[in-house]
């Protein structure tokens, strides 16, 4: 059995996702990254990372995700819920393969990422869910999309509570945009908040207009507070969802 952490990080071969396995890979963990498609990520960052091919809407994958980091490591100590996407519609574009597809994606994948890692956890287990600033306030065109980041919250709130009792910890992680190839291509979809702009255009007015330090955050900053809450100095910390937004919603 493997003295080192095993973590798994869904949707971690890019954006927040890599930032956030390397992160965990750098502190020494075995990193276990769940992704539909292998990029190479894991390869790169060495042999105590493996790739396991994951569609993180089915429930069934994710359980053999957890097993294979199992069965890999000899343990289960982080979980960290990440994978997921962002699209905006208004109203009456809505339909119900948009709804379904958003909120697969979006909010099943955690709680059925959840029941996996906890099935398998012991005592000191950590899961941390990426939520959204989007878990916090509704804008316009974004009421899917805030439909299930409100619920991730719920979620995480809810299963602290659950599975406290066992000393596991779930806490989420909220960030405001951070600007990934994932985030400039949603952008640019037609109901996107910078649609008649260019997304350049659109971060630098959002960021003057909202952020307290005058910059946006980047996918470090949203690692770095996952690393945190996944360490020893964190072990009073559960049930929250702390944001990650430069000052953008103070709370």
């Amino acid at each position: 059995m493997s003295s080192q952490r095993a973590t798994i990080v869904t949707g971690g071969s890019s954006g927040i996702g890599a930032a956030i396995a390397t992160a965990f890979y750098s502190a020494g963990d075995h990193v276990v990254i769940g992704a539909r498609n292998d990029n190479g990520f894991a390869q790169k960052l060495g042999n105590r990372a493996k790739f396991v091919k994951t569609d993180v809407s089915k429930p069934s994958e994710l359980h053999i995700l957890v097993q294979t980091a199992k069965q890999w490591t000899g343990r289960m100590d982080v979980m960290i819920n990440n994978a997921g996407f962002s699209a905006w519609r208004p109203l009456d574009k809505i339909d119900e393969s948009f709804w379904a597809m958003m909120q697969d994606v979006n909010l099943k994948s955690v709680v059925f990422g959840c029941q996996a890692a906890a099935s398998v956890m012991q005592k000191g287990g950590v899961i941390i869910n990426i939520s959204s600033m989007a878990g916090k306030r509704g804008t316009p065109n974004n009421s899917v999309y805030c439909a299930a980041k409100f619920g991730v919250n719920g979620v995480t709130q809810a299963l602290a509570k659950e599975l406290g009792p066992r000393g596991i910890r779930v806490n989420a992680v909220c960030p405001v945009l951070v600007v990934t190839d994932g985030l400039i291509n949603a952008l640019q979809q037609e109901y996107a908040p910078a649609h008649g702009k260019t997304v350049e255009e659109f971060l630098e007015a959002f960021t003057k207009a909202n952020s307290a330090l005058g910059r946006l955050p980047g996918a470090d900053d949203v690692a770095q507070l996952c690393l945190y809450l996944a360490s020893p100095a964190a072990s009073a910390i559960t049930g929250q969802c702390p944001n990650v937004d430069c000052g953008v919603f103070p709370q």
